[in-house]
């Protein structure tokens, strides 16, 4: 069980407080509610390049990593299609000094052409080594293309094409900046060997002054019902042939979200899975072979993917894939294998919420969903799924004309 405090503040920042008395260290954790999915489609990546743009100086304090340094801390960030999350980590008897940096970049950047196109150079270089240079690099931006045609999860978090970022003017990303990085589009946890009273006094201290900015009202197209199986066959310079199949599944709230979940695990969670026993260990038809999905708080894409044994046709390949998935919907599971799908979960659970970094961001996560209180039921939901509902969500959601495949052949 996560205890926690919630109070808002007047400007509409939302804080959390969880108290660890065990540990010397405090956790500040600031997640905003926008990632590559609120960007428009002609201008993508960002979120992403908002991410680096936060450690390049605020209004106040020219150096962000050198005044945490002193104080002994460490710090990161990440952004996914859904969110954007920063968060240190350093000695709680100094606290303040991380509310002190947060709340500066979060009042304004210290924006200007040169800190943009340092940047826009370290997006862009990181664009072509993982996405363009890398092999199998461009597999997402083309299975996303495929799989969406409306819904902005079309694109990747890095951005659609490089040229969005490399033609990025100073003007768009201060409009990006001053739409989403507000108190109100953000949550704010404070974990650790921490005091209610204090926290509550800092949190008004240094980002009870910022203004509000206008909530950010999320209108998103939504991805219509495939109607059609999509296909796509890619030839490039690359050591093995892969087999990359999307299918849609729930969005993060619903039931069938958690139910696909227990679903990717069977099939394809580790070298117990389903998909590695057959295929990989029995019938050597792949080298590596995985099942899962992103997490995505909209409608996501559970996938299998692997790379092919050398000289397997990948016809021959996909048909053994295709048996294994018939398998789950026709076939209930039997009631040892749920239970140890289940019992992974709890300790997968368990272990991640160990460390008070990791609670801190899944207090924001949990929070940004709805309720961190969700935090404590959620496994609750994974031991109540039946092998009924695991048969009749894999007959939903393993539909060919659900499905999008990508084979990626290596040049002979």
């Amino acid at each position: 069980m996560i205890n926690f405090e919630r109070f808002v503040l007047s400007n509409g920042l939302k804080v959390l407080i969880h108290k660890d008395l065990a540990t010397p260290m405090a956790v500040v954790n600031v997640l905003y509610d926008v990632g590559a999915r609120d960007e428009e489609e002609n201008r993508t990546g960002f979120a992403h390049l908002f991410e680096h743009l936060m450690f390049g100086g605020s209004i106040n304090i020219p150096d962000y990593d050198e005044p945490l340094q002193l104080a002994g801390g460490e710090n990161n960030a990440y952004t996914t299609n859904d969110l954007t999350n920063y968060y240190c980590q350093l000695p709680a008897e100094n606290l303040e000094t991380a509310f002190w940096l947060e709340s500066d970049r979060m009042l304004s950047l210290a924006f200007d052409e040169k800190s943009l196109d340092v940047q826009r150079k370290v997006v862009s270089e990181e664009f072509k080594e993982h996405y363009l240079n890398k092999p199998y690099g461009d597999v997402w931006h083309k299975m996303r293309e495929m799989a969406y045609q409306q819904h902005p999860y079309k694109w990747m978090t890095i951005g659609k094409e490089l040229k969005h970022i490399e033609e990025a003017k100073l003007q768009d990303v201060k409009n990006f900046f001053f739409k989403h990085y507000t108190p109100c589009n953000a949550i704010l946890v404070v974990a650790g060997n921490v005091e209610t009273e204090r926290v509550m006094q800092l949190a008004e201290k240094w980002f009870g002054p910022i203004p509000a900015g206008e909530k950010y009202v999320r209108n998103l197209p939504q991805e219509p019902k495939q109607q059609q199986a999509r296909r796509m066959e890619v030839t490039a310079d690359v050591p093995l042939d892969a087999f990359y199949k999307t299918w849609h599944m729930p969005s993060r709230m619903e039931r069938g979200y958690y139910i696909t979940d227990l679903i990717t695990d069977i099939l394809g969670g580790g070298a117990s899975s389903r998909l590695y026993q057959s295929l990989v260990k029995e019938k050597k038809l792949f080298s590596s072979l995985d099942c899962y999905h992103f997490g995505s708080i909209d409608n996501g894409l559970l996938t299998i993917e692997g790379k092919l044994v050398k000289g397997v046709d990948i016809k021959l390949a996909e048909q053994a894939v295709n048996e294994e998935v018939e398998k789950m919907k026709t076939q209930p599971v039997d009631a040892n294998e749920l239970q140890k799908v289940i019992n992974k979960t709890e300790s997968t659970m368990l272990f991640e919420d160990m460390g008070v970094m990791s609670r801190a961001n899944s207090l924001a996560f949990y929070e940004l969903l709805g309720d961190a209180g969700l935090m404590n039921t959620e496994l609750g939901v994974y031991q109540s799924i039946t092998a009924n509902e695991l048969m009749e969500q894999s007959k939903t959601i393993f539909e060919e004309t659900n499905s999008n495949t990508l084979y990626y052949l290596a040049k002979n």
